[in-house]
């Protein structure tokens, strides 16, 4: 019986395309239980202070990310978007986001740092148009898209009348520290599973955009929680 050779070629071809492109999107296959990636030492941002708890605040407005003029400006607009989702994924407060076009529309600037002099009616502005209680400020330190890649991020929570300053945060991540590298595959480690077996977390190494995905839930991470954590006494001892 004669064998369609037309037919079963390209099959083989396509098959080995989706192979090879497996091998170089994973690099290799999952690893192994006593791997960096699973086990650690993972980096964990330390250069941040906050209350015990968010203490009642339940919506907060995010300014745009803001970035000086050594950024380029499209650097920050593509951050917009993957702080917005990191800091939604948290469900600790609502989040009302005000966009580039909204802000210079109300504050005559695309974006305002945390440490800029501020529009004397910031403040007054967002709690009676969206009845915020706190305000959120994002500032772009450092960005560097190519290998190694490196992000850093400078946050500030405060309370929208201006009597506390909620959460700190500022930290720069970089790929070539081995922690970090640990903790941005390891995130996403079990995230993509759409190829069982292959290892795809090495791409978070060569994407500006994932490796900011990582460092943007790294920093939300360190939030006050919504109830500060129940302290238990020891016991009076007889």
């Amino acid at each position: 019986m004669a064998v369609d050779a037309s037919n079963g070629f390209p099959r083989l071809c396509a098959a080995l395309g989706v192979f090879i492109g497996v091998l170089s999107l994973g690099g290799c296959m999952n690893p192994g239980p006593q791997d960096p990636v699973r086990v650690g030492p993972f980096f964990v941002p330390t250069n941040h202070s906050g209350d015990p708890s968010l203490g009642g605040i339940r919506r907060v407005v995010m300014l745009p990310v803001w970035a000086d003029s050594a950024i380029p400006p499209e650097s920050p607009e593509m951050l917009d978007p993957i702080l917005t989702a990191a800091l939604q994924k948290e469900n600790r407060f609502e989040v009302v986001v005000l966009s580039r076009d909204e802000c210079r529309r109300r504050f005559r600037a695309a974006a305002l740092g945390s440490s800029s002099a501020l529009p004397p009616d910031l403040l007054a502005t967002l709690r009676r148009e969206f009845a915020a209680e706190a305000v959120l400020f994002v500032d772009l330190t450092t960005f560097r898209p190519y290998k190694p890649l490196a992000v850093g991020l400078r946050a500030k929570l405060a309370s929208i009348d201006g009597a506390r300053l909620i959460w700190k945060f500022e930290t720069v991540f970089s790929s070539d520290d081995p922690l970090v590298t640990n903790a941005a595959r390891h995130y996403f480690l079990e995230r993509d599973r759409s190829v069982p077996g292959a290892d795809f977390t090495p791409a978070v190494l060569q994407s500006p955009s994932r490796f900011a995905t990582y460092v943007a839930a790294a920093m939300f991470a360190t939030l006050p929680p919504v109830v500060a954590p129940l302290t238990v006494k020891p016991a009076a001892q007889k």
